[in-house]
């Protein structure tokens, strides 16, 4: 159990390095490790599915300039994205 915290712990910082401290997604059960003891300094925003957090994610990106970290179910969730993150990436979203 504290090598899972290590991880957590060397994962956020590595996010705060890169300034990603807002994440969009819709979390279930593979995200509960990543959420498990959530920073105070992190702000996570809440979508009802996953290309609504790709979509949510492009325009910060756009209006910040700066890019945006999304957290995904491992497959489907991928999957229900994908037609926004091509979106986005030929929107040359950062």
């Amino acid at each position: 159990m504290a090598e899972r915290s290590t991880v957590r712990t060397v994962t956020y910082d590595l996010l705060r390095t890169l300034g990603l401290t807002t994440v969009f997604g819709n979390p279930g059960s593979t995200e509960e490790p990543f959420l498990q003891d959530f920073p105070p300094d992190f702000r996570y925003v809440l979508a009802l599915q996953e290309a609504s957090a790709i979509t949510m994610a492009d325009a910060f990106a756009q209006v910040t300039g700066r890019p945006a970290l999304v957290n995904l179910h491992s497959s489907a969730g991928t999957g229900n994205a994908m037609g926004n993150l091509v979106a986005a990436y030929h929107a040359n979203t950062p």
